[in-house]
């Protein structure tokens, strides 16, 4: 049966109507582009000296090579380098209130390779790194995980347990994980320098390459501010 004319046009109305009061769904935050007043994404890298950039010259650590690495994809993003050498991931959660200030629109975490190297027990840096996840989401920071792996030498049963921790939080968080943040570079003795454990200034551009994928989709998740 045709409708009749004002019928259809009622029926017109009310959806153009419904349609209109729908709220539209919160977009995440396109990095690449600029916001209000041109204010870049504001990251912190935070954990211990393969963020912070030992032996090398700031603009060759991981944070800058990363910011610029963004920078040449059209992302507008800062990178603070809140690496600091020797420290565990209890040290980082001692200092993180001043190393993520407020305004930080998401971290980047790289912790717990001192405490696998001191072969400290897998559950402190598991606890230390999931309460400092617990509080950056209490503040509405949204994290990254980079993961470490366990030399093998410390056996099956530690390095098990370490290997798994990051896995298990990210889980449990929701967090985007990129596994292992010396893969492709770890035991090569061309791209580490001579202490065998920290990267060259080609190690971590060969970093930053691999991660780099991964850390375009965290920032596809940051939420408008």
């Amino acid at each position: 049966m045709r409708q009749s004319g004002p019928l259809t046009a009622i029926i017109f109305a009310c959806t153009a109507l419904l349609t209109f009061l729908t709220p539209a769904p919160v977009p995440a935050q396109d990095a690449t582009r600029p916001r209000p007043g041109g204010e870049p994404i504001r990251l912190v890298a935070l954990g211990d000296s393969l963020t912070a950039g030992y032996g090398l010259p700031q603009e060759a650590a991981f944070p800058a090579v990363l910011e610029r690495a963004l920078k040449a994809k059209g992302y507008n993003v800062q990178i603070a380098n809140a690496g600091v050498s020797g420290d565990t991931a209890s040290g980082g959660l001692d200092r993180l209130d001043w190393s993520v200030p407020d305004g930080t629109d998401g971290v980047i975490l790289e912790l717990g390779a001192n405490d696998m190297l001191r072969g400290i027990d897998p559950e402190v840096p598991r606890n230390a790194i999931e309460t400092i996840v617990e509080r950056l989401k209490e503040r509405h920071i949204p994290v990254m995980l980079a993961g470490m792996r366990a030399s093998r030498n410390l056996g099956h049963a530690y390095t098990e347990q370490f290997d798994s921790l990051y896995g298990d939080i990210a889980q449990k968080h929701g967090l985007v994980l990129y596994p292992f943040f010396l893969d492709g570079v770890a035991g090569d003795a061309s791209l580490n320098l001579q202490d065998g454990l920290h990267p060259t200034a080609k190690g971590i551009e060969i970093i930053v390459g691999r991660i780099l994928p991964t850390v375009e989709k965290f920032l596809a998740t940051l939420p408008r501010r």
